[in-house]
């Protein structure tokens, strides 16, 4: 039972205008509906010694209010003076938090509060309606954080550019009891962050490696099928999508897929497409998504009539080689991009975007949600190893065992949720990206996701059902196969989008040598004022200008990805 603590009306009303600034909906609303509070405040005759005692336990909040705000501040202000964003468990008395604010350096401080009891008292005390007003203090209960927020955040600014930075501060040892959720939390953010990082790229070579293989295949997007075309003819033909993954549990589903592959969409990684061939079990389509030469040997191969119908759906950035093998075969295959900047500034917009993801799997659930199939089929997706250690069926081309020795393995809830199941740290972070996905398109669509892959790891959000389930209950008729046949642009078109986009990279060049040329020169300014800084005792005042040498040119960097969006994609990890 809490305590029902008594407020003057001035504190009601530095409570409301504090509630009032927050930004956070769900907080507010918490926050409105308690009525009392197992913390007792106590005052003490400092005004900065403002402290709580939990009465459940008879413990404080801080053991020395003075001494541990002291020490806080001097280890920040010596340590992380210019740091932009600041991480805390804990709101404490949030004393700590308008003193560091008044770092101008310091653009935002996050802080994750399980036990808002103590925000809501901290708000009858003191005025943080400022500081939350411009969101510079921002107050998250980790209680109601989820996949969405996770991603979100991870993903905006400042906390992206920044997050290589990051790391999380606990306000005091009372905190330690919430040991569990700290851990939880941390993870989270970290794994997000890693995430986040990876997406986005963290080499500039690269970003310069995908971006040659591009301009290497951008006269085969332009002379074949566009996407938009794939999505004119096809899109609703189909109410079902089976995704043919590679996973280890992909063998014992093989005979069904073959029974019922007249009555569903076959999408299938690039991987599994010899071992379908193989099989006899033809896809409708194969998608193909990493950009290293090994995985364009998927493609070199001579089905003959086998491939007759099968439509490839390749992301703009593969190996060269996947296309030479692939215009060996067929010319049935479509080349699609993300939305990555250099690719957007050729403007080649009717050759269509769509968001792949990390994996191929994740890359064909997207596809075939914009080809609006109502039921989405996962096998073969096991994201684990085998119990025998094989990371990949008998049939796999490089090997059964190919990722076995690869990675350290690491445990995941299994197939089912029963027990843990060993997996590696790719597999997990192609499991979290997809989990995410999953949730939003719960949430958001009229779409059912099923895991039917009978083994390997449990991916959360998805329905887990047997193969047989699935084809009996959702897969009733024969559709017509093989879909309708797209067609490539008229000869005078793709010699029109060839010109520009032609124009586009010589542009492109340009832009990248005066780059070059202008920032080799800020680059050895500020190299050789740091050798100097290390050879001799300089003064506070020459750091000061080295600093601003820095911030300048970032600025300066910042402002060419805004007006320059070639150079997006290669000076993003820099930034």
């Amino acid at each position: 039972m809490g305590l029902m603590m008594t407020f003057t009306p001035t504190q009601k009303e530095l409570f409301n205008k504090n509630i009032e600034a927050l930004s956070n909906i769900l907080l507010k609303e918490s926050l409105k509906e308690i009525k009392s509070s197992k913390f007792e405040l106590i005052l003490g005759k400092d005004n900065l010694d403002i402290n709580l005692k939990d009465t459940s336990d008879n413990t404080f909040l801080y053991e020395n209010v003075i001494d541990e705000l002291n020490s806080m501040l001097n280890t920040y202000n010596d340590k992380y003076l210019l740091y932009p964003v600041l991480y805390f468990y804990g709101f404490g008395n949030g004393i700590l938090f308008k003193a560091l604010l008044q770092n101008k350096n310091h653009q935002h401080i996050v802080v994750f509060e399980k036990d808002i009891e103590i925000i809501w008292v901290m708000f009858h005390v003191l005025d943080f309606s400022n500081e939350l007003q411009n969101s510079r203090l921002m107050i998250l209960q980790t209680s109601s954080l989820d996949i969405e927020f996770f991603s979100n955040f991870c993903s905006s600014k400042p906390f992206f550019q920044f997050s290589r930075i990051y790391f999380l501060e606990l306000m005091s040892h009372y905190y330690e009891r919430f040991h569990e959720d700290i851990l939880g939390l941390n993870k989270k953010l970290a794994e997000n962050f890693k995430n986040i990082i990876l997406r986005n790229g963290n080499d500039p070579l690269d970003a310069l490696q995908g971006i040659e293989q591009f301009v290497y295949n951008l006269p085969q997007m332009i002379t074949h099928p566009s996407y938009k075309e794939l999505l004119s003819k096809r899109k609703g033909i189909s109410d079902t999508a089976i995704i043919v993954s590679t996973g280890p549990s992909l063998t014992k589903q093989l005979p069904l897929l073959k029974k019922y592959a007249n009555k569903a969409t076959i999408f299938c990684a690039d991987s599994s497409y010899p071992i379908l061939a193989k099989h006899g079990i033809k896809p409708d389509y194969v998608c193909m998504l990493e950009r290293k030469a090994i995985t364009a040997e998927f493609f070199n191969h001579d089905f003959g009539e086998f491939d007759n119908g099968i439509c490839f759906i390749i992301k703009s950035i593969v190996h060269p080689n996947a296309i030479n093998y692939l215009t060996k075969k067929t010319d049935n295959f479509t080349i699609v991009s993300t939305y990555a900047s250099f690719i957007q500034y050729l403007k080649l917009d009717y050759f269509g975007y769509f968001n792949m993801g990390f994996s191929v799997a994740h890359m064909a659930c997207y596809l075939s949600l914009h080809l609006n199939h109502k039921n989405i089929i996962f096998i073969g997706q096991d994201l684990a190893y085998a119990e025998n250690g094989n990371s990949h069926p008998d049939d796999y081309q490089n090997s059964a065992s190919y990722e076995s020795r690869r990675y350290p393995h690491l445990y995941t809830l299994a197939y089912g949720g029963k027990e843990k199941i060993k997996t590696h740290h790719v597999w997990l972070m192609f499991k979290r990206n997809l989990e995410q996905d999953v949730q939003k398109i719960q949430k958001y669509l009229d779409t059912k996701i099923y895991n039917c892959t009978e083994g390997g790891a449990r991916i959360e959000g998805t329905i887990e059902k047997p193969f047989l389930w699935a084809c009996e209950n959702l897969l009733h008729k024969d559709l017509n196969k093989p879909f309708e046949k797209l067609e490539p642009l008229s000869l005078n078109k793709q010699n029109e989008f060839l010109l520009k986009a032609y124009y586009k990279v010589c542009k492109s060049i340009e832009h990248c040598r005066d780059f070059s040329n202008k920032f080799i020169k800020s680059y050895d300014k500020i190299k050789n004022s740091f050798m100097s800084l290390q050879n001799s005792q300089k003064n506070e005042i020459f750091i000061q200008e080295i600093i601003q040498d820095i911030d300048k040119t970032k600025t300066q960097i910042d402002e060419l990805c805004n007006t320059q969006k070639d150079l997006i994609q290669i000076l993003g990890p820099l930034l």
